[in-house]
């Protein structure tokens, strides 16, 4: 089978890689060895459709695939969090996901290591070898673990694209009604497929980059466009808002933020698409440097936006800003950064899925023509489950608790503690008491969360 896996991608690099770059990989064990003339011939092959990017690329994408919706719902969190509360929390889901990002990098080496492998295996595959090699009465659950995983994966990308659909068809539909043109929101969302389909047939990670530069640059100074509306008359005072709020909206706002910091799915595929892998995990790498970033936008969005617009702050910032020009071109500005955000996402989703799809079909070979139509198919699919529930906060808070909580702080601490464990020896004091209260943490976000969230969701349909 010729499955695009991140694992492939890195081996494919090895043939684009200048010598002296080789050997510093090969240093850092992070080298793709070679393996037969078979497999010479394949990478040859196939370098031309996954060249390595550099450290720069890296963070365009670690920084699009973490700055979309999520970003501008922070108003929205904050709201269910209160002002005093939701900055605090925010801080402390920042760094446990952060850190649970550095923990499934670290246990892929390891596994790496002890398999006697040359590439750092993704995210599933990760799982998967950690219950094969840890303690007996796991490994028979280590195919289910890592198919588990695959699914979360899916539905979570999957479920950002909805959510894309939803962003883009709201934000749309403000702004032709402020040119008088009354439109179902419904109808936008088929206007915004073809667009999304466009950009969602890139195929290549390194091919999407200037989409996601431009994409970024969207975000970001729509960003900063929003904040200037919401400071330029000021801000009101701090007792008009609320510091501190209920255990329901807290459950709320945990799945809101959450959704913002899930980027573990990128990790390993953004990793192992490196020229130099080494830079991704290091103090001042990647992964460190770029979440910093998206962090604190994500505190100033949410601590102005809330202050702003109080308990009137939409599901996105962006619903908030009126009906002047520049209102409408920052909405346009914001949906365009979504909407070019959306391959990203869909990259990840698409490189587990369709490799199975090849094979339930019985395609051989690369098969573009194939893959494209893979993806159409699963753009409207996500087109359909978006216009079936555009309500887009509650949509949000549901992902994030349901499935983002799983990805971002369920597996990471689990595999720790199977990959830290020896035999007749447990792995530490400190990495059980860590990993312990991380995962009650994540457990009561995700099912307080994923409850309020569907009751909320219920009470929104029974409402229509």
């Amino acid at each position: 089978m010729d499955a695009e896996t991140p694992a492939q991608v890195e081996k494919n690099q090895t043939a684009t890689v200048p010598k002296e770059e080789t050997v510093e990989r090969g240093a850092t064990g992070e080298t793709a060895g070679g393996g037969g003339g078979g497999a010479a011939k394949k990478e040859d092959h196939d370098a031309e459709y996954h060249p390595p990017t550099s450290y720069l690329e890296t963070i365009v994408h670690l920084f699009k695939g973490n700055i979309g919706p999520g970003l501008f719902a922070m108003g929205d969190a904050f709201k269910n969090g209160g002002l005093l509360v939701a900055p605090l929390l925010t801080i402390v889901i920042a760094v446990v996901s952060i850190h649970c990002q550095h923990v499934l990098v670290t246990c892929s080496k390891k596994m790496r290591d002890l398999k006697g492998e040359t590439v750092c295996a993704d995210y599933a595959q990760t799982v998967e070898q950690c219950f094969e090699t840890g303690p007996s009465k796991l490994r028979g659950w280590s195919r289910t673990m890592g198919r588990l995983v695959d699914i979360f994966i899916c539905v979570t990308q999957l479920g950002f694209c909805c959510i894309y659909f939803v962003f883009i068809s709201t934000n749309l539909k403000q702004v032709l009604q402020a040119y008088d043109i009354d439109m179902n929101v419904h109808l936008v969302m088929l206007l915004a497929f073809v667009p999304v389909l466009l950009s969602s047939l890139i195929t290549n990670l390194k091919w999407l980059t200037p989409v996601s530069m431009f994409a970024n640059v969207c975000m970001i100074l729509g960003l900063a466009i929003t904040l200037y509306y919401a400071l330029k008359d000021g801000l009101p005072e701090v007792e008009e808002r609320a510091l501190w709020t209920n255990g329901s909206q807290l459950a709320l706002f945990f799945g809101t933020a959450i959704f913002a910091f899930e980027g573990i799915a990128l990790v390993m595929p953004l990793k192992n698409a490196m020229r130099k892998p080494h830079q991704f995990e290091r103090p001042l790498g990647v992964l460190n440097v770029g979440m910093f970033l998206v962090s604190v936008m994500f505190m100033f969005a949410g601590s102005v936006g809330y202050m702003k617009w109080g308990e009137q702050v939409g599901g996105s910032l962006t619903l908030n800003l009126g009906d002047t020009i520049l209102a409408q071109a920052v909405k346009l500005m914001v949906s365009a950064g979504v909407l070019l955000g959306y391959p990203l996402q869909f990259f990840v989703a698409i490189q587990i899925m369709w490799p199975s799809a090849k094979q339930m079909c019985g395609i051989q070979g690369r098969s573009l023509i194939g893959e494209l139509g893979f993806r159409t198919c699963m753009v409207l699919v996500t087109l359909a489950i978006a216009e079936m529930v555009p309500a887009l906060g509650l949509f949000i808070s549901l992902i994030g608790a349901l499935c983002s909580t799983a990805l971002a702080l369920v597996f990471p601490p689990v595999i720790e503690l199977i990959a830290r464990s020896e035999q007749n020896k447990g792995p530490g004091v400190w990495i059980c008491v860590k990993n312990l209260v991380i995962l009650v943490m994540a457990l009561l976000g995700f099912f307080t969360g994923s409850y309020e969230s569907l009751k909320q969701i219920v009470k929104h349909f029974g409402e229509e």
